[in-house]
């Protein structure tokens, strides 16, 4: 039987081939085992939005945890020409770094370090890709996620998307809708492996076999007493669906047995719900629900519930697992120290200029705990009085008045994981709090208001410092 813990045993091939080709350069060149410090951090928040949700941090910590090159992996890179005296180094690897997080479920934003690894070079340059297609990938689903839980209010959110998700990243899509708040998925197998609500219904090829859609209904209910949610628009929602639906559960009643809910999968939604919801009241079924599905998203979802769509529970499938319409969040990977020195990259674009150095992030709230700023400062510095803005350093905020906490703690300690394996249901109720605590307006789908992002003083003058030195070197000064 397949577990959770299965899911994340990566081998070390998992990974682009240039990580394993620095990996023989710094081999050979002495530099693999020396100290090296690398930030995990993205620029861009996706969908237009004000916030990300950070998922992905447990199965990272499991896939690190039994990170080991098999004799098969390294008779692979032997047929790739890697030299032997490297495959040999490579066979006793494993993963001995220090990794500091932001716990999973927090409310992050662009430029902070999120994830910051510390160990030898060489290991903590091949864990890059790795790290990146966990996080970027669940983190966009969440933060997606989330989104449709706040146009959905209370209202029930289901996980349909299992048939759209890339391949198996449909099992990390569950896991990281129900952060995002989600309720249930149909995606039985993430459902068993994270202790999730399986929910579902049916599917019009069920009532297509039966050719009389009246006795499609009542065997599915008699072979599902538990899960009687019926699929209407199969021929003609108003004309025949849902007469039918009204017909068996009058029919179903005589046997003992309840019609739970209906569900609507194309048409006029809002329309068709009212439509529904009239009928079902005029036939005594008032504790009968309404699904609806069908290319559903936030924006969907709130025109809906602003037309007083009578809809009790959202489907949503294609634009949850595919992010649409943004594909992927922007995260990184770069190095910030290498052998006790600061490290950085420049860039034509000042956005894309790195952070150097060991970095912690402080959160600052008010008195009534809305979050008002996050200080990215060095990580042996004291709290930063005030901060400045990345790019713009005439901007800057007084912090003293405001309450604050760290945001990065070690999760592991040269290799041996510190934090336990928290349940899917924690992490979705820590979403909740944090999200609780940031101010609506940076929540609003348009134009949301920009969460204050800065850099403390000492850090700000060591990254200045840098690029003056690095641009002395290429220009002869």
């Amino acid at each position: 039987m397949k577990e959770a813990k299965d899911l994340f045993k990566f081998s070390p091939l998992y990974t682009d081939l240039y990580q394993l080709a620095m990996g023989q350069a710094y081999f050979l060149d002495g530099t693999a085992e020396k100290p090296a410090v690398f930030d995990y951090f993205f620029r861009t928040i996706p969908f237009g939005g004000g916030y990300v949700i950070y998922a992905g941090l447990d199965p990272l910590l499991q896939a690190l945890g039994s990170l080991k090159f098999s004799p098969a992996d390294l008779d692979y890179l032997q047929q790739l020409n890697f030299r032997h005296d490297y495959l040999d180094y490579l066979e006793t690897f494993h993963f001995a770094a220090d990794v500091f997080s932001m716990k999973e479920g927090e409310v992050v934003f662009p430029l902070e370090p999120v994830i910051r690894v510390e160990g030898k070079l060489l290991e903590a340059q091949l864990i890059e890709t790795l790290l990146l297609n966990l996080i970027n990938y669940q983190s966009l689903i969440a933060t997606k996620a989330s989104r449709m839980r706040l146009a959905a209010g209370s209202r029930v959110l289901s996980d349909f998307g299992l048939r759209r998700a890339p391949a198996q990243g449909g099992i990390l899509a569950s896991r990281a809708a129900i952060i995002g708040g989600f309720d249930s998925t149909s995606n039985v197998e993430a459902a068993r492996m994270f202790n999730l609500e399986p929910a579902g219904t049916m599917a019009h090829s069920l009532i297509e076999s039966h050719g009389d859609e009246f006795q499609a209904f009542i065997k599915f209910v008699e072979a599902n007493p538990g899960r009687a949610t019926l699929l209407v628009d199969t021929y003609d929602t108003l004309r025949s669906g849902l007469p039918n639906a009204i017909k068996a559960a009058r029919e179903l009643e005589k046997r003992g047995l309840k019609l739970q809910g209906i569900r609507l999968d194309s048409g006029d939604l809002a329309y068709l719900s009212k439509k529904a919801r009239q009928m079902l009241d005029a036939a005594g079924l008032k504790e009968v629900k309404i699904v609806a599905s069908n290319l559903l998203d936030e924006l969907v979802i709130r025109s809906l519930i602003e037309q007083e769509a009578p809809i009790d529970i959202f489907g949503v499938g294609t634009r949850l697992v595919t992010g649409a319409p943004d594909a992927a969040l922007d995260g990184v990977y770069k190095l910030s120290m290498f052998d006790g020195q600061a490290r950085m990259k420049l860039s034509d674009n000042v956005t894309k200029t790195t952070l150097p150095g060991r970095k912690q992030v402080a959160r600052f709230k008010d008195e009534q705990g809305w979050l008002v700023a996050d200080a990215v400062h060095l990580a042996d510095e004291d709290l930063p009085a005030e901060m400045f803005h990345p790019f713009e350093p005439e901007k800057f905020l007084n912090l003293t008045n405001y309450q604050d906490e760290g945001l990065l703690a070690k999760v592991i300690d040269q290799g041996q994981r510190l934090q336990v394996e928290s349940s899917v249901q924690k992490i979705a109720a820590y979403t909740r709090q944090r999200l609780a605590h940031l101010p609506p307006e940076h929540k609003r789908f348009e134009y949301p208001h920009i969460y204050k992002v800065g850099l403390s003083q000492r850090l700000m003058a060591r990254r200045n410092d840098l690029i003056h030195r690095y641009r002395q070197s290429f220009e002869g000064g």
